[in-house]
């Protein structure tokens, strides 16, 4: 971002000496390349300050940027009203591919952000339920932002929030214990169907006997008592789950820093919570109500949030106040905290975040709420009580056999392609939009899709190996460079910055966005330019390491949003 730093940099200095307030220099990068590589709007800032037009502004910050001779910069424009568009040297974006080189898989990673700490609470399936393809988006959506936020410089903190403590539990150890079987549920190769199998036994009974939920809020309240038997099967549900979540993580390639790699679930903080109790009653925060207890807000900004059910029982927002204390006080009092869960609740992570700002815990933006939207399948809804679920292990099993028919070198391969198509379908979104699920969208070879970026990746790795004699050294003055040479050039300079504001706006659909770009103007690169068999070795050597470039950029970009990059497909 040399380039870039420059110009900012020069135009701070220039309005700072013609201006009488402080202003703030932005460059953008315009949506089409003949405008430039950036562009800005100060001249217009400065303008409306000393009464002046804008483009005479414009014509005198050029003269001035201009005297500079600033070897990162080939020429300046003036534009419509008086609009700034700055062209990089060639020069300049020859040498970038050098740091590239050299960078290799740490190109595109930064420190701004060094001493910053956030915690990144992601995928939280809860224990005996499936593990369904709902769960699939804040399991890798969050992974890629942790991703990206390590990238620039956070400490990050990857937790998993299991669902492993509620009064579901007594409705499941109530069914084990009538009418399941511990032996053959141990020896199942997913001990999460028998379990969920129970689990909608009891429900169809109960419709039929309501006397059933009162047994189950007993075996509940057992478990909250520590009675040895409830444990031991609350244990056991604890443990069967583990056997499919670990196989699914490792298939998507996603992992957890906190509690040995399996995060902190609601049940860590089930001693934890009186003390909360204690401060809402301190500050005057807790009111009851028919037996309950509850927060109100001030003005009726939110309805009211329950803290405590009529029996004294606790709920997610009891567990999730111990959560974040506990965060508090092992982070530090300034750590981020992101949420990645699903748009449904909204309205809960909102009055979550209010009260805790009463409680004088957290300042704006530090409790951050990532949403995303729903699944949706035609003609289907998903139920968990009634067992219409769409388990994720038989959508990655689906993808993979799809993917099988685009390549030819294996399952592995396979495994790489159709896991990466699930994850890029989702990632090159707005996360707060539902998906609808379509196959032949997601494994197109010839839209914005996963295999796409990872044939081109392919592509460059297959160019690279036939090379003989491979040779980086290169003549940058004495190159001639075709436009699609110097597109190239130009996107890839951006790669840094598309980093950058992908963490600060927490969104991993820039990164798609860009890799998808990058993709497409390489292979028109490739099918307008010879690479290989070419007489001039400046030349050839110069679009190998170009094409090089192109492949390390590409899978750095697919790293971060935690997608494999297969060299052959």
């Amino acid at each position: 971002m040399q380039a870039k730093s420059d110009i900012i940099n020069s135009l701070l200095e220039i309005v700072t000496s013609i201006s009488p307030e402080a202003l703030d220099v932005k460059l953008e990068i315009p949506q089409e390349s003949a405008h430039g590589d950036y562009s800005c709007n100060i001249a217009l800032q400065v303008s409306k300050k000393l009464g002046k037009n804008p483009r005479e502004i414009a014509e005198d910050l050029k003269t001035k940027i201009q005297g500079l001779n600033l070897d990162t910069l080939e020429k300046v424009e003036v534009a419509g009203p008086g609009f700034l568009n700055f062209y990089v040297s060639k020069e300049y974006l020859s040498k970038n591919l050098e740091l590239i080189i050299d960078q290799k898989e740490n190109f595109g990673k930064s420190d701004e952000n060094t001493g910053k700490k956030v915690v990144v609470e992601y995928s939280s399936p809860n224990i005996a339920k499936p593990f369904t393809i709902g769960h699939l988006r804040s399991t890798i959506i969050g992974s890629a932002l942790a991703n990206i936020l390590s990238a620039t410089g956070w400490e990050v903190f990857r937790d998993n929030h299991l669902g492993d403590w509620g009064t579901q539990f007594g409705k499941q150890i109530y069914a084990i214990k009538e009418w399941g079987n511990e032996e053959e549920i141990e020896k199942a190769e997913n001990p999460v169907k028998e379990l969920v199998s129970l689990y909608v036994k009891f429900h169809e009974e109960a419709e039929k006997n309501p006397e059933l939920e009162d047994r189950a809020r007993e075996w509940f309240k057992k478990l909250e008592d520590g009675d040895p038997e409830a444990r031991r099967l609350w244990q056991k549900c604890i443990d069967w789950s583990w056997k499919e979540f670990d196989k699914l993580y490792k298939a998507l390639n996603v992992s957890f820093t906190e509690n040995n790699g399996r995060g902190f679930g609601e049940s860590y903080f089930e001693d934890k919570m009186t003390p909360i109790i204690s401060e809402l009653e301190d500050k005057n925060l807790l009111k009851e109500d028919k037996g309950a207890k509850l927060v109100y807000f001030e003005n009726d900004k939110f309805p009211p949030l329950m803290i405590l059910k009529q029996d004294g029982a606790t709920l997610y927002s009891t567990r999730d106040l111990a959560t974040d204390t506990f965060r508090f006080s092992t982070y530090g009092k300034d750590v981020v905290i992101i949420n990645e869960v699903g748009a449904e609740q909204s309205l809960y992570f909102n009055q979550l975040y209010e009260l805790e700002k009463l409680l004088g815990w957290v300042k704006e933006g530090q409790r951050i709420h990532v949403r995303h939207g729903l699944y949706r399948f035609k003609d289907m809804k998903m139920s968990t009580r009634k067992g219409n679920t769409i388990w994720l292990e038989d959508v990655l099993k689906e993808a993979i056999e799809k993917a099988q028919k685009l390549g030819k070198e294996g399952s592995a391969v396979s495994e790489e392609i159709g896991i990466g198509a699930l994850k890029w379908n989702d990632l090159k979104r707005d996360p707060v939009a539902d998906i609808v699920f379509d196959w032949d969208d997601m494994l197109s070879m010839d839209g914005n899709s996963g295999p796409y970026v990872q044939y081109s990746y392919a592509r460059t790795q297959s160019i690279l190996a036939k090379a003989e004699n491979h040779d980086f050294a290169y003549d940058s003055k004495a190159l001639k460079l075709e436009k699609e040479e110097l597109e190239l050039l130009r996107k890839l300079q951006y790669f840094p910055e598309i980093v950058s504001f992908a963490s600060s706006s927490l969104s991993t659909s820039v990164i798609c966005n860009y890799l998808y770009e990058l993709a497409k103007e390489f292979n028109l690169f490739y099918e307008k330019h010879r690479i290989l068999n070419i007489e001039d070795e400046n030349t050839r050597n110069f679009r190998l390491v170009l094409t090089s470039s192109v492949g390390q950029v590409i899978k750095n970009g697919l790293t971060l949003l935690g997608i494999s990059s297969p060299s052959k497909i």
